[in-house]
């Protein structure tokens, strides 16, 4: 992740414009080392260099959140890249609800799935996993076996 960081500083002392590939390749390094308060800084570095961020850069930054659990800083960035209608999927919402199993918060680890369900985004093992686990570490086991019931409803192989 220093390589990665170190390429990125030299290509912009030599005036050579970053772009969304550029950050997310360097973010991307960031979560796979969990330096997640670096990858944040590169994640709002972004938009004061005008360059768009897409669903990519917000998996990375999202990811490195999770990964240190961070699910506070999971749950603004995908709050604000909602309401800018950055296009988000399956991988993003899992690893938000994966954050927030991480932190023990079961309510908004089920919040985020039934919203998951309920809209246009795939559930699926990873998404039922993260949020039975939550579940389970707030001690709501009945809501971890519904959720579990649901699983052969679904397109998910359980």
């Amino acid at each position: 992740w220093e390589k990665a960081l170190q390429l990125f500083r030299t290509m912009a002392q030599n005036s050579v414009e970053s772009d969304v590939i550029t950050y997310s390749a360097a973010i991307s390094a960031c979560e796979k080392r969990l330096e997640w308060e670096q990858a944040l800084q590169l994640f709002h570095a972004m938009m004061k260099s005008e360059v768009e961020r897409d669903m990519i850069s917000l998996n990375s930054a999202i990811s490195a959140c999770e990964k240190a659990g961070e699910w506070r800083n999971a749950l603004q960035l995908f709050g604000a890249m909602a309401q800018n209608k950055v296009k988000f999927g399956t991988i993003t919402l899992n690893a938000v609800i994966s954050a927030c199993e991480k932190g023990s918060e079961w309510k908004q680890a089920l919040q985020l799935f039934n919203e998951m369900l309920a809209g246009n985004v795939r559930s699926d093992t990873i998404s039922f996993n993260a949020v039975i686990s939550a579940c389970e570490k707030g001690g709501e086991w009945e809501k971890a076996l519904h959720i579990f019931s649901l699983m052969p409803q679904s397109t998910v192989n359980s």
